[in-house]
């Protein structure tokens, strides 16, 4: 089937069918003339023959040899050149349809090389889209992803599948052991990849992440250059291996490894989008590892002032004189009712913070009041109903200790509505003080006093069942009755316990 090609005037065919006709026409003219020139010589020689008087035979031969001889001869070059003209012309035109032909050829080579470099082209351009989008994608997932495994996982997705390998791993350095140790894995089909680690400098891969620079692919199986440490782990039957450094503002982060089952042959855009995954992969790590550092910092933050809270604790039960153990046994059983009242788990940490700094009020109370060893007066009283204020007037300025400030500030108040500082009734009262203004009757009524002796497991389960729907949220007291409450039990204790003002 012809292709057209832009450009050319006429098909070659045509043309050829053209000078063919042309040199057949020019033949058959030739011929008519050589035809045409021996009639014309016959009938002159018959009119001479008719005329002439009678001739000897034979030299009426040689006339007529002589005449056709000079008729026939140049009617017989006449002829001959006529058809050396007709071939040299149908050899021209074979000559200009090859011509033709050749031209049509290269041509149509050359139509089909652009179509070739436009597919490639097309190909490249699906390739880098294709390249791009899985840069946004791990872009994506680096941004909204505080989970190390699940970044790095995804971003071992996109390498897999963009570099058309067979596995892929990253190795993280542990600053503590020096070491790059395995963090991520995809394409191995056993589980012996998770327990290679690499010192930096230790053969081929050590020395591509000690010295930065990209390590060219050898054969895994066995290679010299192989790191020997990390060697590839039995059953992968891996051929090819590469490496890339992790490097975060100039320091060494980890490795990128890239492994296969056959050997690989990549070209400047393979080794490109290496680099460009290696540098996602570098702020994932680094990502990852500056997230660890804050949590580690923020969990330290937090043993700091927990820490802090319980010495104020003890601090605050040394001064009031109780056994020491108080506000730690009090805020543990608050804790236990708590879980068994369905409080959320996030919830619990300012429960804690809160019964440790239940008593923090006391702070303002003079000694003179507080240490009084007999009853406090009416006076006396309404000073000493004012710790809760004093205990909200001290933590509201501090944003750290503002969620637990139920307890200090509302665990005096009644479920009736008796209590103070501000006379809460009912849910009105948060749960949190409403629970833990169980927990610390309890143990102040298990607990010795210098006025009184401990009031036995029954005769305070009894006074707080019976203080339920007056003192005490029923749910919570209810709580309690069925709680293994006894693990927080003061009992008996000995040694002089303040005045029982502490509650």
């Amino acid at each position: 089937m012809e292709v057209p090609i832009p450009g050319v005037a006429a098909p070659p065919r045509q043309a050829l069918r053209f000078l063919r006709a042309a040199a057949g026409f020019a033949g058959l003219l030739a011929c008519a003339l050589v035809a045409r020139s021996l009639a014309d010589a016959g009938f002159r020689v018959g009119d001479l023959l008719v005329r002439a008087p009678a001739v000897p035979a034979p030299l009426l031969g040689v006339s007529v040899a002589l005449v056709l001889g000079i008729v026939l001869v140049p009617a017989a070059m006449l002829l001959r050149a006529t058809l050396d003209r007709a071939e040299a012309a149908r050899r021209r035109a074979e000559a200009e349809a090859r011509t033709l032909r050749a031209e049509l050829g290269d041509m149509r080579a050359l139509q089909a090389a652009h179509l070739a470099d436009l597919e490639r082209a097309e190909a490249c351009l699906q390739r880098q889209q294709s390249q791009l989008a899985a840069l946004r994608a791990i872009d994506a997932v680096i941004a909204r992803s505080q989970d190390a495994r699940v970044a790095l996982g995804a971003l071992l997705d996109h390498v897999t599948a963009q570099l058309g390998v067979d596995a892929a791993a990253i190795l993280v350095l542990n600053p503590q052991t020096r070491r790059l140790e395995h963090a991520a894995g995809r394409g191995f089909r056993g589980t012996a990849v998770r327990d290679r680690w690499i010192p930096p400098g230790d053969v081929l891969a050590g020395i591509a992440a000690l010295g930065r620079h990209p390590v060219p692919i050898h054969g895994a199986g066995g290679a010299p250059g192989y790191p020997g440490r990390a060697a590839a782990p039995e059953g992968e039957q891996f051929v090819s291996y590469c490496a890339r450094p992790l490097t975060a503002k100039g320091h060494l982060t980890g490795l990128l490894e890239i492994f296969h089952r056959s050997p690989l042959a990549p070209d400047h855009g393979w080794l490109e989008l290496l680099d460009a995954l290696a540098g996602q992969a570098a702020i994932a790590v680094d990502n990852a590892m500056l997230f660890a550092q804050l949590q580690r910092s923020n969990a330290e933050l937090v043993q700091v002032y927990d820490a802090t809270l319980e010495g104020w604790a003890r601090a605050l039960d040394l001064r009031d004189r109780e056994t020491g153990e108080h506000s730690r046994r009090v805020t543990h059983l608050t804790l236990h009712l708590a879980r068994e009242m369905g409080v959320p788990e996030a919830d619990l940490l300012h429960i804690r913070r809160g019964a440790l700094l239940h008593d923090i009020g006391k702070m303002g109370i003079p000694d003179a009041i507080l240490l009084k060893p007999g009853p406090p007066t009416m006076e006396e009283w309404e000073i000493m109903r004012l710790h809760p204020v004093y205990a909200y007037e001290l933590l509201f300025p501090i944003t750290y200790l503002r969620p637990a400030l139920d307890i200090p500030y509302c665990h005096q108040e009644r479920w009736d509505g008796s209590g103070y500082p501000r006379h809460l009734r009912g849910e009105e009262i948060p749960l949190a003080a409403r629970i833990f203004a169980v927990a610390d009757v309890w143990d102040a009524l298990r607990s010795f006093r210098p006025y009184r002796r401990p009031w036995s497991a029954e005769q305070a389960q009894a006074y707080i069942r019976a203080q339920a729907g007056k003192a005490f949220d029923r749910q919570v007291v209810e709580a309690f009755l069925q709680a293994r409450a006894d693990r927080y039990d003061p009992g008996a204790a000995s040694g002089p316990a303040g005045d029982g003002r502490s509650g």
